[in-house]
């Protein structure tokens, strides 16, 4: 089976919701996990990178994960079918990956 890797290309923050709905104690910025560029690789399905990786992200991208490794073509959406951009489900402050084989 391929290897998958994770790419972190955006961080972002929607000041306006978090004004409106979220807790001001709460952290206020853009996810403090991810950076920017930061990478993961997967070798095995299933298999977790060794870094921290939020829950509720990993529950969000893994079935792209799954069909990435498994060979699943994108090319009806993407310019190169063995690439996939996804993202979290926060929507307030999300975060997009790009997962490629």
């Amino acid at each position: 089976m391929p290897a998958c890797k994770i790419t972190v290309l955006k961080t972002m923050f929607n000041q306006d919701l978090a004004d409106e709905y979220r807790r001001p104690e709460l952290h206020q910025g853009p996810c403090p996990h991810y950076t920017e560029g930061q990478e993961f690789t997967v070798q095995h399905f299933g298999e977790r990178p060794e870094d921290f990786f939020c829950d509720w992200a990993w529950n969000d991208i893994h079935k792209v994960l799954m069909a990435v490794m498994l060979g699943g073509d994108f090319s009806p959406w993407m310019k190169d079918g063995n690439t996939f951009i996804t993202c979290c489900t926060d929507g307030i402050k999300p975060v997009v990956f790009k997962l490629e084989r």
